[in-house]
């Protein structure tokens, strides 16, 4: 008996943990959150705790950094993505999120002993991490580094490297990874707006460097 309340302290514990960690670290421009249960959105500040439920919203040229755990989710530009699931135990931390739109950043690095299991939805697609870092647009991902499980509605799970990128076809199912360091692909850079009114002449650079590569630009049809 006491050793099961034990564990149920330390369960509650790692849960309290994880929920202190949620957190929206940075913003620029338009971020909004919308509270379970509530009925609008509302401004989002730096250091706004995020909860089961709540949905992230980003308007015209702006970003959010927000941090679950051991996860850094990076919300780009008019990006709305709902966190379907917090959950944490000994030893591990769950992370769900349904991106309804937009493009995202994720990088996952669990401290040592703590596993960590993150899946990022769209309508079209699923990608499943266990420690990694990627980018993912609800049809497109590009895979920085570690490995992910990406899958269409249709068809069989693909498992994407490090360097590699894929995407969910018209027939629903997730395209053979394509490895952009040896296929000689390059990220095309139009000058003018998208469909949303996003410069598309920008070519994003994370704070390492390196380069973000918009898929629909790279492997638009």
């Amino acid at each position: 008996m006491k050793k099961t309340v034990f564990v149920f302290f330390l369960m509650l514990a790692g849960l309290s943990a994880f929920a202190q960690n949620s957190t929206i670290r940075e913003l620029s421009g338009t971020v909004e959150l919308k509270a379970p249960g509530a009925a609008s959105f509302t401004a989002a500040k730096v250091g706004d705790r995020v909860t089961q439920d709540t949905v992230i919203s980003t308007g015209f040229k702006s970003t959010a950094l927000v941090e679950v755990g051991s996860a850094l989710i990076t919300v780009r530009p008019l990006t709305r993505l709902t966190l379907t699931e917090i959950s944490a135990s000994t030893g591990a931390e769950t992370l769900n999120v349904n991106l309804q739109a937009g493009r995202v950043r994720v990088d996952v690095n669990p401290p040592a002993g703590t596993r960590a299991v993150m899946a990022v939805s769209s309508p079209v697609a699923t990608a499943s991490v266990r420690g990694t870092s990627f980018e993912f647009d609800t049809r497109n991902i590009h895979v920085n580094h570690g490995k992910v499980s990406f899958h269409g509605n249709k068809g069989a799970l693909m498992l994407v490297d490090a360097g590699s990128v894929s995407r969910v076809e018209a027939d629903g199912r997730a395209a053979d990874p394509i490895d952009v360091k040896f296929s000689g692909l390059r990220p095309k850079s139009p000058v003018g707006t998208d469909s949303s009114g996003r410069s598309t002449s920008e070519t994003p650079v994370n704070a390492s460097g390196v380069i973000t590569i918009d898929l629909k630009y790279l492997m638009a049809p």
